[in-house]
């Protein structure tokens, strides 16, 4: 219900979890609990938006984990900004770019296994699900990551254009289309 609740009745009815600045040089010190509390708060955005690019729950998975063992290894590198999701989530990018790459590299792999299709069975909410597969279907690979990154990990549009590299119109204006469109789509499909 999350993603159907930040998407369609907007990300003002959801708050963005409280990712500590302070757990980062304890993570780096190897306290658990910080990692355990950040995995908590962390985990589900970082997936979204994964899956939002991968567009594969598998893929999405091992991406979400290497980008907590990357975090793990390069805590001590974070400088205090304010911003720890959007460094998080531009780990998040990195390594899912990273992964396609790879999988552009598999030349004899059957087109299918190269642009899988995509997996929500995961998804235990029927209307996440739903608003998932929706946005998949009509919105560009560009928009679903913009969407996500706003309606479910809360991001500021400056934060996903700075993430992105797109001037702060743009997301605007992608953000606002996409959602217009999405609404529409799933009005259309719960009639």
């Amino acid at each position: 219900m999350l993603i159907y609740t930040a998407v369609i009745e907007g990300p003002a009815k959801w708050s963005a979890p409280a990712l500590e600045e302070a757990w980062f040089p304890l993570i780096a010190e190897g306290d658990a609990a910080a990692f355990r509390a950040l995995y908590a708060l962390a985990s589900e955005s970082i997936y979204a938006f994964a899956l939002s690019i991968l567009r594969s729950r598998e893929d999405a998975e091992d991406v979400m984990q290497d980008t907590f063992l990357k975090i793990r290894s390069a805590a001590h590198l974070y400088r205090p900004m304010g911003k720890p999701m959007a460094w998080i989530l531009r780990i998040t990018r990195n390594l899912c770019l990273m992964h396609l790459r790879q999988r552009k590299h598999l030349a004899d792999a059957p087109p299918e296994e190269l642009c899988p299709a995509i997996d929500t069975d995961e998804i235990g909410d029927l209307e996440d699900r739903l608003t998932l597969e929706t946005a998949f279907r009509c919105l560009t690979e560009q928009e679903v990551q913009i969407v996500m990154l706003h309606a479910v990990s809360g991001m500021k549009h400056q934060e996903i254009a700075d993430l992105l590299e797109m001037p702060l119109s743009t997301v605007l204006s992608k953000y606002h289309r996409s959602l217009r469109r999405l609404r529409a789509r799933l009005e259309e499909q719960l009639r």
